[in-house]
């Protein structure tokens, strides 16, 4: 087997062909913005689709929650992935968030959400993203863009 690509913000494991991907910053809920979440999921879709040993992708979240979707103090305060006039947004959000639409839609394995808490927002579009979702008991929905008056912008509106 290749050698595991760097994460940041994730855990990886591999087992029996099994790639999981756990996110790992609880301490924002899983966010996909403000962190290297995003980062981590391109570089193990690359990985994954140069590598013969990995039959399944499996993503879920460390903590209480799958993912937030996006920071929402980050957006109300126009910070980082937020701030800017639109063309450096359109921009932001190119080279940002929306790589992790265009990953998954090119993974060459299925992928499974282990949702295993709130999906939400950009976090609800990437379980969505992925082939198969299982639910705990804990686990909750929410395409929750039109509450901030949004739309889907990490492509989720395809999904």
């Amino acid at each position: 087997m290749q050698n595991l690509p760097h994460v940041s913000d994730c855990l990886l494991t591999v087992e029996n062909g099994v790639a999981c991907l756990a996110f790992n910053r609880h301490d924002v809920r899983n966010a996909l913005t403000g962190t290297a979440i995003v980062d981590d999921i391109v570089a193990v879709v690359e990985w994954i689709n140069t590598s013969a040993d990995i039959a399944v992708l499996v993503v879920t979240g460390e903590g209480t929650a799958f993912s937030a979707g996006g920071n929402l103090k980050d957006m109300r305060d126009k910070q980082r992935d937020f701030a800017g006039d639109k063309d450096t947004l359109q921009l932001k959000y190119q080279q940002g968030i929306q790589r992790m639409a265009i990953a998954m839609d090119k993974l060459s394995v299925p992928a499974i959400a282990a949702v295993n808490g709130p999906a939400i927002g950009a976090g609800f579009d990437l379980a969505n993203m992925c082939d198969l979702r299982i639910a705990s008991e804990t686990a909750k929905f929410g395409e929750t863009f039109i509450n901030l008056g949004l739309i889907p912008g990490d492509g989720g509106a395809k999904f």
